[in-house]
């Protein structure tokens, strides 16, 4: 493997500006040896959390915050966001270590934290110039992929003071409502029922085969690699929670677009998974149950909901979009790929059924 990425930051956006100097001096009271105030720019990518780099001389920084207007909640929950990273570093060395947790709202009007920044190379839809990966240099690439998914699972929240991060049992039951809720609430009238796909998910409910902790959404885009294919650093652990790691591995497979999909699947590819030598979706299942002596049988059911629930937050995206809350012309044919994706569930349904 070879090349690197460009910086991929970007000027701060006006209405994410924010006092650079007042922060430095809060900042500054908290970790040791910055000359400052920084320069500061802003990461663009992500539609959650609002991601800044903290450029001082010698070292670089992250603050990451809520958009505007958003208060502690769900995946805005910055105090959340910090403390499972704290928990986390010691047991699982791939989390960023963060350095200082503020909720004095004269400073940026609400909660926010500052973290070292990880270096690596992060994969997007396509690999960057300059980059080539060859057949085997893919395969061990998303061999270790599903490796460090597995070893997440394994963490002992016990150990790491974690426990109460969620609810436990009943996890797999809750996210089917909660999704389902989800996507009633942003429906919109040319989008599709998918009644016999929640109706197949209710009556083919499982039971948690475990619980742990789960990353919630674990992604190429969301890993860092270094030199030698090595992953470096995991990102963005804004919605970890305990739940099942199988409901994990679906949500993650429902994004795993691989070489032998249709047009439309590969349209929507984010993730360079379909270059020769990475595991299909059925090898990712295999290896990860290798990995972590988890029994896993039949497989359907969790590719379903992953779909469902990938189905679900594109169709909310696309509920702003036709609300006229954003105008980005990106999300106008979302609802084309959501009333795509009930069609492939459904088929995988009838699949197993026959």
């Amino acid at each position: 493997m070879t090349g690197a990425e460009d910086d991929p930051t970007v000027e701060v956006r006006a209405e994410d500006r924010f006092d650079a100097g007042a922060v430095h001096d809060w900042l500054s009271s908290e970790v040791d040896g910055l000359d400052g105030p920084p320069e500061v720019r802003q990461f663009p990518r992500g539609a959650s959390n609002l991601t800044y780099l903290l450029r001082y001389p010698d070292r670089d920084l992250i603050l990451r915050r809520p958009p505007a207007g958003h208060k502690a909640a769900s995946a805005h929950d910055m105090r959340r966001e910090y403390r499972v990273q704290a928990a986390l570093k010691p047991a699982f060395g791939y989390v960023p270590t963060v350095l200082a947790f503020n909720d004095d709202p004269a400073l940026l009007g609400g909660d926010f934290y500052v973290m070292e920044r990880l270096d690596g190379l992060i994969l997007r839809g396509d690999l960057p110039p300059g980059l080539t990966l060859d057949e085997p240099a893919a395969r061990e690439l998303s061999q270790g992929l599903v490796d460090r998914l597995a070893e997440l699972h394994e963490v002992d929240v016990d150990a790491v003071g974690l426990r109460d991060l969620g609810k436990g049992a009943g996890y797999v039951e809750r996210q089917i409502r909660g999704w389902t809720s989800r996507f009633a609430k942003a429906k919109t009238p040319n989008a599709p029922e998918f009644t016999e796909v929640i109706g197949w998910l209710e009556a083919n409910l499982r039971d948690e085969v475990r619980i742990c902790l789960i990353h919630n959404d674990f992604r190429f885009d969301n890993v860092l690699l270094g030199a030698g294919l090595s992953i470096t650093g995991i990102l963005d652990w804004e919605m970890a929670t305990l739940g099942d790691p199988l409901m994990e591995l679906g949500s993650t497979l429902a994004y795993w677009v691989q070489a032998d999909d249709d047009d439309v699947m590969k349209a929507s590819r984010r993730q360079p998974t379909h270059l020769p030598g990475m595991l299909t979706r059925a090898e990712v299942v295999e290896r990860y149950t290798n990995r972590s002596g988890i029994e896993i049988g039949d497989f359907t059911f969790y590719e379903v909901y992953g779909l469902f629930r990938l189905a679900v937050v594109l169709q909310q995206i696309y509920y702003r979009f036709h609300s006229g809350d954003t105008h980005n012309p990106a999300f106008a044919d979302f609802w084309q790929f959501v009333a795509y994706l009930e069609w492939r569930c459904l088929e995988i349904i009838h699949k197993g059924r026959s």
